[in-house]
């Protein structure tokens, strides 16, 4: 949901409350399975197939790099 500021007229409040009813209830378009099914199935190969072509030292460099970025934070 969309954060922002709450109109202070009562008018506008429920114009603004509606618009988020009609925008829930619009039916989100059917995804077809084919292409879900292929994507799914490239997903699970990438990583896999990277890692192995991929030198032992990319490899460890790469991971280094993911490992500081996230504790640096």
């Amino acid at each position: 949901m969309i954060k922002r500021k709450r109109p202070s007229d009562v008018n506008q409040l429920a114009h603004s409350v509606m618009q988020d009813v009609i925008a829930i209830a619009e039916p989100q378009p059917a995804k077809n399975p084919a292409a879900v099914a292929l994507g799914r199935l490239g997903g699970l190969k990438g990583g896999k197939a990277r890692a192995e072509k991929l030198s032992k030292k990319k490899l460890k460099q790469i991971a280094s790099l993911a490992a500081k970025a996230r504790w640096s934070r």
